[in-house]
């Protein structure tokens, strides 16, 4: 009998399905890898099933899919970040925050361990970005009600730096997940990996939450971000400016009458933000046509 439901866990090739009465483990059928087609937590599926174990054999349509964090028909993508132990680089959150855009889905910037340090020059960078920025401390409490706020009712995956505190906020947030959490080098100056898979929650109040493995890199599949002649629409501050440069093929990059040179120039864009944009916009760039072509 084939039955629907949401996967809410992804593990070595199996896949937790949820039909909202029970939950039945799954593997893939191996149509779906001749299609292309790695399920991933957030989809909706059919499968099969005999008793408590089954078979995916249809993932219904997506509204966006992410290869990393692997996830799927998310409302909003969480970024965590911290000026302390371990310290987020702005090309992180900005990269995060570009392939969102290019899907259409919100980022909210949580600047997490802010009793520590209140991250004044993160949140300087991207408080006139269109990016919802909120600073928070799971020790004194500051932005744990605000984000439980921002966050009711909508499907959201968290992710970060290895060591940001995500399972900890998780924990402050849903304290009946009591998801593990490991302590933070301070000679590494990054986290150990206290989730290890992809995993949804849901909230009393009926919010979902995906508590994503931490990462330590800028390795990303640069094909999330789009052409990169439109990798400028992804960053939202720089929309008001688009269309009024000299140049109708203007990339932004060194071009005389550049309307987000001049914004720049003017500090109405940040430095740092113009130069993630250069950053992403010479790595996609970088990709050949062949380089694009799916299996």
């Amino acid at each position: 009998m084939e039955q629907q439901g949401i996967i809410i866990r992804a593990l070595s090739g199996f896949y937790d399905v949820d039909t909202g009465e029970t939950v039945v483990r799954c593997r893939a059928r191996g149509k779906l890898r001749k299609e292309g087609i790695t399920p991933v937590v957030g989809d909706h599926v059919t499968f099969q099933s005999s008793g408590d174990s089954g078979y995916v054999q249809t993932v219904l349509e997506r509204r966006n899919v992410f290869v990393r964090p692997a996830v799927a028909n998310v409302d909003a993508l969480v970024m965590m970040a911290s000026q302390v132990n371990p310290v987020t680089e702005p090309f992180l959150i900005d990269r995060v925050a570009a392939i969102a855009a290019v899907q259409n889905v919100d980022t909210y910037l949580v600047l997490t361990k802010c009793d520590l340090d209140p991250a004044n020059k993160l949140y300087e960078i991207y408080r006139d970005t269109g990016i919802h920025v909120l600073r928070t401390s799971t020790v004194t409490g500051q932005g744990v009600e605000a984000l439980r706020e921002l966050l009711r009712g909508k499907l959201v995956a968290f992710t970060g730096n290895s060591g940001i505190g995500k399972s900890t906020m998780l924990n402050a947030l849903y304290p009946e997940a009591n998801m593990p959490t490991g302590e933070v080098s301070e000679k590494l100056g990054r986290g150990r990996h206290t989730t290890r898979h992809v995993e949804l929650f849901t909230l009393p109040d009926g919010t979902k939450i995906m508590d994503t493995p931490g990462f330590s890199s800028f390795d990303t599949d640069m094909m999330e971000l789009g052409e990169p002649e439109n990798l400028a629409y992804a960053f939202p501050e720089f929309r008001p400016f688009l269309g009024k440069c000299r140049f109708d093929d203007c990339m932004h990059v060194k071009e005389p009458g550049c309307a987000i040179l001049e914004a720049l120039a003017d500090g109405r864009i940040h430095k740092s933000r113009h130069d993630s944009y250069l950053k992403l916009y010479e790595k996609r760039r970088e990709i050949k046509p062949w380089e694009q072509k799916k299996d």
